[in-house]
């Protein structure tokens, strides 16, 4: 996000913003770097999709710019974004539009379909899309089908990762949100991170890279947020992780999606 891009924001004042939720973190770096309050933005409502987020990242949007963010979902083989999108008034979840396209939960390993509510890989077939019509389509995305609430059709849970970018660390299962939820939770760390897999001999190791916060920028405080973020990953994860806080601004920010892990394991 550049100078140019936040004053223009500022003389259009849009009321809805539609962009990956990890660039809206840039945009937040930009206003603060500037001086300027988010909260006085005229931005009411924020659609983010294209990447996996939590509902602690969705918790510091909304706080840092007082607006709604509600998550969207789509893939550039069915027609893009706008095939599920989450509703302002309920915010759980993404109703799918099931006029268009018909959603079902497969079992990821075996393709047996599974019934609603269990968690699986989502495939759709197109129902009114003529050029490119898909049948059973695999997103490799995770998640379940729920009832309608907001609206009558059916909703997928915000999608949890992809069957093909799970992470299997010394036989457990790693998925970057989860790493990304226990970042949010320490108070001297920015959520802004990556991930990094190597291997010293037999034995697969995870090293996550992250800031830490603007305020957190001393040897002894950096050194306890490393602590804190390694012990929330070991209780609530399951492993053990090296940390490594690094300055501000010092990981590379993205304008689409996210590179969350960088794998620099021996492919052979």
């Amino acid at each position: 996000m550049t100078e140019r891009q936040v004053t223009l924001m500022n003389d259009f004042k849009p009321r809805i913003i539609m962009v990956t939720p990890s660039y809206m973190l840039s945009i937040l770096d930009e206003f603060r770097r500037q001086g300027i309050d988010p909260r006085e933005s005229s931005i009411e409502v924020g659609i983010f999709g294209a990447e996996p987020w939590t509902n602690a990242m969705r918790s510091e949007i909304e706080q840092a710019f007082n607006m709604h963010a509600v998550d969207i979902y789509g893939l550039s083989e069915v027609m893009g974004p706008g095939v599920a999108n989450e509703c302002v008034e309920t915010k759980d979840g993404l109703h799918v539009w099931e006029d268009h396209f018909y959603p079902e939960i497969i079992d990821p390993v075996t393709g047996a379909v599974l019934p609603d509510g269990e968690l699986g890989e989502l495939v759709f077939t197109t129902l009114t899309k003529e050029g490119l019509p898909m049948v059973r389509y695999r997103t490799r995305d995770l998640t379940r089908l729920l009832p309608g609430t907001a609206r009558s059709m059916r909703r997928i849970e915000k999608i949890t990762g992809r069957s093909d970018d799970m992470i299997i660390l010394r036989g457990v299962n790693v998925f970057p949100t989860q790493i990304e939820e226990q970042i949010l939770k320490c108070g001297g760390l920015a959520p802004h991170f990556q991930i990094e897999l190597t291997r010293a001999g037999r034995m697969d190791n995870m090293i996550v890279h992250v800031e830490c916060a603007a305020n957190f920028t001393d040897a002894a405080a950096r050194a306890q947020s490393a602590k804190e973020l390694a012990h929330h990953i070991k209780s609530v994860v399951g492993i053990s992780t090296r940390i490594e806080v690094q300055d501000p601004t010092s990981i590379a920010r993205s304008e689409g999606k996210a590179k969350r892990v960088v794998d620099n394991r021996p492919k052979t």
